[in-house]
């Protein structure tokens, strides 16, 4: 169990944003055109800004941990307090875009979902790797 004021221990992640912002540019094109060739093109616009507000996000996200644990006495209630101050932003935003440009501003939420999953497997997949390295007999030679 541990306390408020136990320190706080940010473990090394594979995050690679421009690699992440390159694949949601992928898929933000082929939205784009798929919803353009389905005559919703309004909805790949949404969906785009959802991806663009999940990167933003993430990309918060790295600034904050690397701002907060770079104290000397970093507080997981600083991490805490900005994560929560920072998902209500976004979620209000989302929803605001959702209700005013609906049924097309649904969009967002579905960029938003796509984007954590993108970000859950291209930090997740290395990780993996990187563990299988590890407890794999090596060959003799």
């Amino acid at each position: 169990m541990t306390t408020p004021d136990a320190p706080l221990v940010l473990p090394a992640l594979a995050f690679r944003p421009f690699r992440l912002a390159a694949l949601c540019g992928v898929l933000g094109a082929l939205a784009l055109l798929a919803s353009a060739l389905m005559g919703q093109w309004q909805f790949g616009v949404f969906f785009v800004t959802g991806l663009g507000l999940g990167l933003v996000n993430a990309l918060l996200v790295r600034q904050s941990a690397e701002v907060i644990t770079a104290q000397d006495n970093p507080s997981k209630q600083k991490m805490a307090i900005n994560s929560a101050a920072r998902l209500m932003i976004i979620t209000v935003l989302a929803l605001v875009l959702a209700f005013v440009f609906r049924p097309a501003g649904v969009g967002v939420f579905f960029g938003v979902a796509l984007f954590q999953v993108l970000l859950v497997l291209t930090t997740a997949v290395p990780v993996w790797k990187g563990i299988r390295s590890v407890n794999q007999p090596q060959a003799e030679v």
